[in-house]
């Protein structure tokens, strides 16, 4: 059922310049982001093919106050076993793993949370994705409790935990006046396994301000 994937491909970290240095040295040490909001759970972030998007996403950080010195990393990535949300069947596997948690959730008088905009976003891009973090993560464990429940039982599993998650997203709103096509659309990779993470992009190591 799980497809891996084969092919390398370059993913760029938007990140603070310390962060950035820090991978430089020591690029086993990843970073991973365990927020309630992370859009396709939780891991270590790639923007696919896109450094111009990674570099603006710091960017924007800065103009919060979240970072003080806007800066990329970029790395060659291996997909592994990708739970990809461009392909079809991976969609409906996630919404039979939302069924089941929900209805966990109303059995025990739970409320599943929402995704909700961020202050004064313009665009109600639902930047903040509690719920598809929580129903992603959900996927997750019940995934690795089945690999171990068999690998007790058993003693080997047919399923396989996912090395990956990727996601295609539209926002931003449109990039001209009646467009079909979004100002900040792109494509993220969630990194969950650290040896899907080949090693440092070279050409993408400099400040940002050294690739203008």
């Amino acid at each position: 059922m799980y497809d891996v994937k084969p092919n390398l491909i370059i993913g760029f970290h938007g990140c603070e310049a310390s962060v950035r240095d820090a991978l430089l040295n020591n690029p086993h040490e990843i970073k991973i982001s365990r927020e309630p909001f992370d859009w396709l759970g939780h891991g270590m972030y790639f923007w696919e093919n896109n450094y111009e998007r990674a570099l603006q996403w710091a960017q924007d950080k800065k103009r919060r106050g979240a970072i003080k010195e806007p800066a990329v990393i970029g790395a060659v990535l291996y997909l592994g076993v990708c739970c990809d949300f461009l392909d079809r069947k991976y969609i409906q596997l996630l919404a039979q793993y939302f069924v089941a948690m929900e209805e966990i959730n109303s059995a025990s008088g739970k409320v599943l949370p929402s995704n909700k905009d961020l202050p004064n976003d313009p665009h109600k891009d639902k930047i903040l994705r509690h719920r598809d973090c929580a129903v992603i993560e959900y996927m997750h464990g019940e995934i690795s409790h089945r690999v171990q429940y068999d690998i007790q039982k058993k003693g080997y599993t047919d399923n396989k935990i996912f090395d990956t998650t990727r996601g295609v997203f539209t926002e931003g709103g449109p990039a001209f006046q009646g467009a079909g096509l979004f100002a900040k659309s792109h494509i993220q990779i969630c990194v969950r396994n650290p040896n899907c993470i080949q090693g440092p992009e070279p050409h993408s190591a400099a400040h940002p301000k050294d690739r203008h």
